[in-house]
């Protein structure tokens, strides 16, 4: 359906809406992106359980958790729902405002997002996805590979729209969000194969 990129085409959400099928997009900056074939046990293993630690964290909290597929829709402005250009369903997205949350998804940065890494797509999700959302204001952003345990976390500054607090290392290592501080996440559940 997409693959004459020999025109280079710039796609919009109002196309995205549009599609049929069975395969999922992601758009970024107008750019169609195929995801992934059906994610890994090992994927759906960490998505599923830290869609589940969160969300059982969040019960009687104001944010919410969603698992993908679930449509984030990052507006560069204020323009209408068909015209922004960058759609994307990060494995989980935690929302703390309601007001960005409609039947169609979430408009806006989420407030953290956890992109768990499959081979096809690890390079947008460490580099391009990590742009993206410090661009969108996203406030955490992580990025887990299942098959080494490794997490890479990125924070805005107190002071700046830009990642400054990063830290790469064992998940294990790593108890919980800035942006939740009292999470604490089970990541032997997680990993666990």
């Amino acid at each position: 359906m997409l693959e004459n990129s020999a025109l280079n085409p710039r796609f919009t959400y109002g196309d995205y809406r549009l599609w049929m099928g069975d395969e999922r997009w992601e758009l970024i900056d107008g750019e169609a992106y195929l995801m992934s074939p059906a994610p890994s046990r090992r994927h759906q293993k960490a998505s599923m359980g830290l869609a589940v630690q969160i969300g059982n964290f969040l019960v009687g909290r104001p944010c919410q958790v969603y698992a993908a597929p679930f449509d984030v829709r990052l507006p560069e402005d204020d323009e209408k729902d068909d015209a922004v250009a960058t759609v994307v369903q990060p494995d989980i997205a935690v929302i703390c405002d309601p007001s960005k949350l409609d039947d169609a998804g979430c408009r806006g940065a989420p407030d953290w997002i956890i992109e768990i890494l499959s081979p096809s797509t690890s390079a947008r999700d460490r580099v391009d996805k990590r742009d993206l959302y410090q661009r969108h204001g996203v406030r955490e952003y992580w990025v887990l590979d299942t098959e080494t345990a490794q997490l890479a976390i990125f924070r805005r500054g107190e002071t700046s729209s830009n990642y400054e607090d990063t830290w790469t290392g064992t998940a294990r290592n790593c108890h919980g969000p800035r942006v939740l501080p009292d999470l604490k996440i089970d990541w032997e559940r997680i990993l666990e194969v």
